[in-house]
């Protein structure tokens, strides 16, 4: 059932003022595109895409949504993985595909300002050509908006070092769902003046309102990054690895895969395996070498791991290129598996938390689907696993999702068993909607739908999306 009252001429005609009469579309192939996101779940059915230029037009799109009971979906990069983008339901997509410029560079507090639709990437270069660095990094920089980064508070491979998305804002301009515009924090590192509403909007998927411009921190540039790749016997051996490494070295990096992934991953790319032998699993660690005596106690901290047993064979990178290829066996797992049509699960607990947690999650897929392949991969170093259950070629993309469902309420009481997360840094969407009680209080939850009710009253931003009124 339709959002939003039926998308008559008039509207169209009314948004199309506000952005221009090229920037509106309503063409089927134009739906399609924005009206998704990388989730296969919902079929896209917006009733128009805008492209809006400035604030005051976004400030002026929410406004007529309020005054004719419009329901708005913000897009961005549309690489998200819980359809927190989706546009099922007849909404109109909000698009900050052109409010993507660099605004202002701060150096004396290695601060930019920026609109929400750059790019990951583009700040990351941007950053370069200042002599910094913006942390933040995942396998979609390239796609992904900061905007969207901010909407899902995104972590990435780095967050053992860098943190998450939250992390690197220093203030928000956001138009609230009732068309107000707000400056968040202005920039401040020290702003003991009452409730940050800054932190609201990081994580919240636009459904309190839609970020226009962020100040993202930045930080200095890694020094000589080593990569290690090391092949391991047990999912207990990753943790072993962990506690051994993090007692010495500083990392800036440590992700785990599987020995299928790492199959997948060689066959689609061409990219070498990491070594002959074939392990179980994998972990990938960065470090930066900033003396040759750094580089000798990792390699010291391998050869105990070895005589341990923790670990089987292992490499370091020698140079950028080899870093690199080592890099794309965790970081292209993604693309690589997109073809299996996979059904993701993205959780988290405290890594305390995790030997036990991993040895319940894998009892129950092991039981539920002795048929299907499984790709394990994720951010071990900070309790973040991703569970990817491939689709056979035989079988219906329903069918399989469908299956998967069933299973889902082990999988998440197990999750909630061990106080952990339903989704760790993907957001909430409508995928994991059902099921954020598990992680949330019921009295959460009621909080939650208060605070939407304060910036969004007529529930005209991103409605449906992480939780319902």
């Amino acid at each position: 059932m339709s959002l939003s009252p039926s998308f008559s001429p008039e509207i169209r005609d009314r948004l199309a003022a506000i952005v221009g009469e090229n920037r509106i579309r309503t063409d089927a192939d134009s739906l399609k595109t924005w009206g998704c996101d990388w989730t296969k779940i919902y079929t896209p059915a917006p009733a128009a895409i805008v492209f809006p230029t400035s604030i005051e037009q976004v400030q002026a799109i929410v406004l007529l949504a309020n005054e004719l009971g419009l329901a708005l979906v913000p897009s961005g990069g549309r690489t998200g993985l819980s359809a927190g983008a989706v546009a099922a339901s007849g909404e109109v997509v909000v698009s900050f595909d052109h409010m993507n410029k660099v605004l202002e560079f701060v150096p004396e507090d290695r601060m930019v300002r920026i609109q929400a639709g750059v790019a990951t990437e583009q700040l990351q270069v941007f950053a370069e050509l200042q002599g910094l660095c913006y942390p933040v990094d995942f396998a979609s920089a390239g796609s992904s908006q900061i905007g969207g980064n901010i909407g899902t508070n995104a972590g990435g491979i780095k967050v053992i070092k860098y943190g998450m998305t939250r992390n690197w804002v220093m203030g928000l301009k956001v138009v609230t769902g009732k068309g107000d515009i707000l400056e968040l924090n202005k920039d401040m590192v020290k702003n003991a003046t009452g409730y940050d509403f800054r932190h609201l909007f990081i994580g919240a998927e636009g459904t309190l309102g839609f970020v226009v411009e962020a100040t993202m921190k930045l930080e200095r540039q890694p020094r000589d990054l080593r990569v290690l790749v090391l092949g391991t016997p047990d999912f207990a051996s990753v943790m072993h690895i962990l506690a051994t490494f993090q007692k010495t070295l500083d990392l800036t990096a440590f992700e785990f895969f599987s020995e299928l992934s790492t199959q997948l991953v060689t066959a689609h790319t061409g990219i070498p395996r990491p070594f002959a032998t074939a392990t179980p699993f994998y972990v990938l660690l960065e470090f930066e070498a900033l003396s040759e005596a750094m580089a000798d106690e990792a390699m010291a901290l391998f050869e105990h791991c070895v005589e341990q047993g923790w670990v089987l064979d292992g490499v370091m990178s020698q140079n950028e290129t080899q870093a690199r290829n080592l890099w794309r066996l965790r970081e292209d797992i993604s693309e690589t598996i997109a073809r299996f049509t996979p059904y993701k699960n993205d959780i988290s607990v405290i890594i305390q938390r995790v030997p036990a947690f991993i040895a319940d999650i894998d009892a129950i897929v092991t039981e539920q689907y002795p048929d299907f392949q499984i790709v394990w991969f994720g951010h071990i170093g900070d309790g973040n696993l991703h569970l990817n259950i491939l689709k056979p070629d035989d079988m219906a993309k329903e069918d399989f999702f469908a299956k998967c469902k069933t299973v889902n309420t082990q999988v998440f009481e197990t999750v909630a068993k061990y106080r952990g997360s339903v989704s760790a840094e993907h957001g909430v969407g409508m995928t994991k909607k059902p099921y954020v009680g598990y992680t949330r209080s019921a009295v959460e939850i009621e909080y939650m739908k208060a605070v939407k009710r304060v910036f969004d009253p007529n529930n005209v931003m991103n409605p449906g999306k992480l939780l319902d009124l």
